[in-house]
């Protein structure tokens, strides 16, 4: 019998089916609006500033040639590269706090953001790699970097809580390495992995962003076949073992899936942080919704990395901010009130 404020996708008897909240339907569709609304003005607003009827012409081939130039080869990437990669931190956050079922579990907390930095700052220090070699270089950063937290944080199982304390601890290693590769590079070396190490979205084209969607895509494919097991997953276990769900398997793929999204973000775009930690669980609590929630994750982290990318460029304009200030001082506010409720729990 199908549950009341549900949607079935797809037949009962099928292979494929899907129960979806109302709830969670509309707030996914609020979302849209709201990321669609967002979209625009950051299209528009700049040193050039354009009108809808401008960004009507230009997506009819009607518009000035400037015009169509700063639509669609400066603004529009910098625009989907935040709506794309909002999207992968959100889903990268959902993945790693339903398995570690703690709101402290995410990519950049645990340190595989900072193992991502550190492999693609290898790359462009050591090797002078280019935009395709970076990005496999901040994948095998991430890699190595999970591989570790997971294999010290392995007792008979993963548990949260150590798995965090650990991930924390490798991270601190990591950012002392990093800042020693900084140091002992090249003045001009160092300036440039600087300002991408604060986070940024600026000078971005189609070619930076492109080699990151390619694994994104990927990434975002065996995250939606995990969406049913990590569900059963939250319930033990014990109760997934007797559904033929294996959990260790589940979690390494998911792992695995989520430190490829953080890492292909942090290789265009430098390590982006406390969108992973802040969107699944903003996601979660307009939905209420018990289950792991990808959709909604990625919904929410587009809109909260567009709209800090939005005031970044705009708030201080002509001068822009990496947009890596605003997450991280509207993320560390919310890290001190999650440090507080757990304090108080506790």
């Amino acid at each position: 019998m199908q549950p009341s404020g549900t949607y079935l996708l797809g037949r009962k008897s099928g292979r494929f089916n899907f129960l979806l909240s109302k709830r969670t339907v509309a707030w996914c569709i609020l979302l849209t609006i709201a990321t669609i609304i967002i979209a625009t003005f950051a299209l528009s607003q700049g040193e050039l500033r354009t009108s809808l009827t401008d960004l009507v012409e230009v997506a009819f081939g009607t518009a000035e040639q400037f015009t169509s130039i700063v639509i669609l080869e400066w603004r529009l990437p910098r625009l989907f590269a935040s709506l794309v990669f909002g999207a992968a931190l959100g889903v990268s956050g959902a993945l790693f706090q339903s398995l570690i079922r703690n709101p402290l579990g995410s990519p950049d907390i645990i340190g595989f953001n900072t193992g991502a930095y550190t492999g693609a700052l290898v790359v462009i220090i050591v090797f002078g790699g280019n935009y395709f070699e970076i990005a496999f270089g901040s994948i095998a950063g991430g890699l190595i970097a999970a591989s570790a937290v997971y294999l010290m944080a392995y007792k008979q199982g993963i548990q949260g809580f150590r798995l965090i304390i650990i991930g924390i601890g490798i991270s601190a290693m990591l950012s002392a390495f990093n800042s020693w590769l900084m140091l002992t590079s090249k003045l001009e070396t160092a300036m440039t992995a600087a300002i991408w190490g604060a986070g940024t979205l600026n000078g971005l084209g189609w070619n930076k962003i492109l080699p990151s969607f390619v694994f994104i895509a990927v990434a975002f494919v065996i995250s939606a076949t995990l969406v049913r097991k990590l569900n059963i997953l939250e319930m033990g276990d014990d109760n997934a073992a007797m559904l033929g769900v294996s959990g260790e398997r589940t979690r390494r793929l998911a792992m695995l899936s989520g430190v490829i999204l953080t890492a292909a973000v942090t290789a265009a775009s430098g390590p982006i942080s406390f969108i992973a930690l802040v969107a699944p669980q903003l996601a979660r609590k307009l939905t209420k919704d018990g289950s792991v929630g990808l959709m909604a994750s990625a919904l929410m982290g587009a809109m909260l990395l567009t709209l800090s990318d939005f005031t970044a460029v705009n708030l201080f304009a002509p001068n822009q901010l990496p947009v890596g200030v605003i997450t991280i001082s509207i993320g560390g506010i919310y890290l001190l009130y999650l440090l507080i409720r757990q304090s108080e729990r506790s």
